[in-house]
């Protein structure tokens, strides 16, 4: 998907980094790695956070745009390579943890060309969503074009939701149930994966 928007004053051209598409409308999006020629329309859409899905060091320039807006950015560092096991199942659903949590909302998911890592949360978003698989495999592809892989298809239909699933009605559980009213997360016995919080 590629918009470009032009304001009613007709100085600034708003473009959106490439790949980009909203998952869920007004708070999930998804794209490839925002260029600073990006960071007008980045700011139309009011994020609070960014997932970045990459392990290399979010580039400096991205930082600031971050600090100035006060963007929390949350990193786990997935390996784009092509081989089966360097989708980590931990870091994917330490990952769907932050989207399914609203105060991180409006939040942007994105890699370097926002293809397999996006890709595959997603996927894992879709899957928890109840979506078939079928339907989550034919958005998977959309966005990586030719250069879809089937390592990823097969994590995507092995990724068991179940593990976030539980987490998820814990929250819920623990909100309804308690007198106090605050979301809380149950602590799961996975291995945490290296993550990193800015700001």
């Amino acid at each position: 998907m590629c918009l470009i928007m032009e304001k009613e004053d007709g100085d600034v051209l708003l473009v959106p980094p490439t790949n980009f598409s909203a998952v869920e409308d007004n708070c999930i999006y998804r794209s490839g790695l925002p260029l600073p020629s990006n960071f007008p329309f980045l700011q139309s859409l009011n994020l609070r956070s960014i997932i970045y899905l990459c392990p290399e060091a979010y580039p400096e320039e991205n930082l600031e745009f971050l600090r100035i807006n006060n963007i929390k950015l949350f990193q786990f560092g997935i390996d784009g390579t092509k081989e089966p096991s360097a989708m980590s199942s931990s870091a994917i659903t330490e990952a769907l943890k932050v989207i399914t949590d609203v105060r991180n909302h409006p939040v942007l998911i994105h890699c370097k060309r926002g293809k397999h890592r996006t890709g595959c949360l997603v996927g894992c978003l879709r899957k928890l969503q109840n979506w078939c698989m079928s339907a989550v495999e034919e958005e998977y592809k959309h966005f990586a074009g030719t250069k879809w892989r089937d390592t990823d298809l097969k994590f995507l239909e092995n990724y068991d939701v179940s593990c976030i699933r539980h987490c998820l009605e814990s929250i819920i559980y623990r909100y309804y149930g308690s007198k106090k009213r605050r979301l809380q997360y149950c602590e799961e016995t996975l291995q945490k994966p290296q993550m990193t919080s800015v700001l």
